[in-house]
């Protein structure tokens, strides 16, 4: 007698819970902040460098290699956790985290939805078979009406110039008039961000980068758009800070 084959989305609670469990510890450790959200930055930090070496070490056997691969990493992601740490200090608010955060959501929702409806051309078939053009033009729109929203919400601050116009903005770096830009810019990093992941999953031949959040493969895997945000806003800040000094 033949085995009933199981639906696809026979892993859909244990997908859901785990990213409401995700998504309760992240959100407390944000609005606790101080050492909480130092502690919770830290340990994701940490398991996403695990994982990326564990990648590493199925594509790459040379020793020397080895290590500047993990040095890349420690940069990468170490760059990324420091983006995290600075933006959840007294200078900015909560929704300086979350407005990231919500943008590279945004992306992967609107790639996610509008891939699958349109389907279309892939963007790079050998590397991640599932991504296509239009996908990316719907984590740009995602992107772009989340900041937009964002940058017309409650937290934000309202200023009369001196022409008596009134300019929306989320103090201290969002204006409404960057939204779109700021949306694409996120859209494409983050997608990259992802690319770049699968690329390493399958030049060390896995399927994910780890077994830690069920239903969801690991914590690489789950920040990968993420990361790679965090990681040019640092390398921008940094080129910005250079050329002023």
């Amino acid at each position: 007698m033949a085995t009933a084959t199981p639906p696809k989305n026979s892993d859909l609670g244990v997908r859901t819970a785990s990213a409401a469990a995700m998504l309760a510890v992240a959100g407390t450790a944000l609005w606790l902040g101080g050492w909480w959200w130092a502690a919770f930055v830290a340990a994701v930090a940490t398991g996403a460098l695990w994982e990326w070496r564990g990648l590493v070490r199925g594509f790459v056997e040379e020793p020397l290699a080895h290590a500047v691969w993990v040095a890349a990493g420690v940069l990468y992601i170490g760059v990324a956790a420091a983006v995290l740490l600075a933006l959840r200090t007294d200078q900015f608010t909560i929704w300086a985290v979350a407005t990231v955060v919500l943008a590279v959501i945004s992306t992967d929702t609107g790639a996610y939805f509008t891939g699958r409806t349109l389907k279309g051309p892939k963007i790079f078939p050998a590397v991640s078979p599932s991504k296509t053009w239009s996908g990316l033009a719907g984590g740009m729109a995602g992107a772009t009406v989340m900041l937009f929203l964002i940058s017309q919400s409650h937290v934000l601050q309202r200023t009369e110039a001196a022409s008596g116009d009134a300019e929306f903005y989320l103090h201290p770096f969002l204006d409404w008039k960057v939204a779109p830009w700021a949306g694409i810019a996120v859209a494409i990093v983050a997608q990259t961000g992802d690319f770049f992941e699968s690329w390493m999953k399958r030049r060390a031949g896995v399927k994910d980068s780890g077994r830690l959040i069920p239903g969801h493969g690991g914590l690489f895997d789950r920040v990968d758009g993420l990361l790679a945000v965090l990681f040019v806003i640092g390398v921008l800040a940094l080129a910005g800070t250079v050329t002023q000094s």
